[in-house]
């Protein structure tokens, strides 16, 4: 029997991706640096959000929220799961084709391996 978390009203579940402590621009940031917004990936979505045409986010997505309404869940030992309502998340991360508009979809990203993007 395994458990999990279902997220219910308009709240999604994200694993926070792991802080780094350099910016892109080589500055070291202090462990209680004031970050206002983090990025993550989708774990679940609650029924009310996957029914609901004008939030067009899904399971793997990663996203870009604000974490002061965010609710840790301590549900795993290694991995940093919260609970955020759908407003606090401020951008979904796409890729696609500027002349076709194909957007690939997260699943595919996922597996992709970052380097190959400045094809």
């Amino acid at each position: 029997m395994s458990d999990w978390v279902e997220p219910l009203g308009m709240r999604i579940l994200i694993r926070k991706d792991e802080s780094r402590q350099t910016t892109k621009g080589g500055i070291v940031l202090p462990d209680k640096a004031e970050i206002p917004n983090i990025t993550g990936r989708v774990v679940e979505i609650s029924v009310q959000i996957e029914r609901d045409d004008d939030f067009p986010i899904k399971k793997y997505d990663k996203v870009l929220f604000n974490p002061s309404e965010a609710i840790p869940v301590d549900f795993e030992p290694d991995n940093v799961l919260f609970v955020v309502p759908i407003e606090d998340v401020v951008a979904v991360f796409r890729r696609g084709d500027a002349k076709t508009d194909e957007v690939r979809s997260a699943e595919e990203q996922e597996y992709e391996d970052p380097d190959d993007w400045d094809e």
